[in-house]
């Protein structure tokens, strides 16, 4: 069973940063895309960003393209989303998420993680 564990949540001033990690297992790892997915109360999931297997290809959603950045260490099962100038629309809990593809895409990702909590506070 593919298990996702999402750690490095916490509270934030805006303006700040914040580095989340997500520990998958299984030995295909690099050969699966992966995602981060936020949701807020009252809101649809959303689209945070995605990553080739190879780690070569990066996708992120309009409202934090330039302020995030993800990223994969194949050699830890880990991938990471930083998160710069933070803003308190980002309050939210963050989700990683595995595909079953190589390529990275904004869905069909079919493993997830229970979330970690972000806050941002003005």
């Amino acid at each position: 069973q593919v298990q996702l564990v999402e750690s490095g949540g916490g509270l934030v001033q805006a303006g700040g940063s914040l580095r989340l990690s997500c520990a998958a297992s299984g030995r295909t790892f690099s050969r699966s895309a992966m995602g981060w997915f936020r949701q807020a109360p009252g809101k649809e999931r959303e689209f945070v960003g995605g990553i080739s297997g190879s780690g070569g290809t990066t996708l992120y959603g309009d409202s934090v393209e330039g302020r995030f950045t993800i990223s994969r260490d194949n050699a830890k099962n880990t991938v990471y989303l930083q998160m710069s100038n933070l803003k308190s629309e980002d309050t939210a809990v963050y989700h990683c998420a595995r595909s079953a593809q190589v390529w990275v895409t904004r869905d069909d990702y079919y493993y997830w993680g229970q979330g970690t909590q972000v806050t941002i506070s003005s």
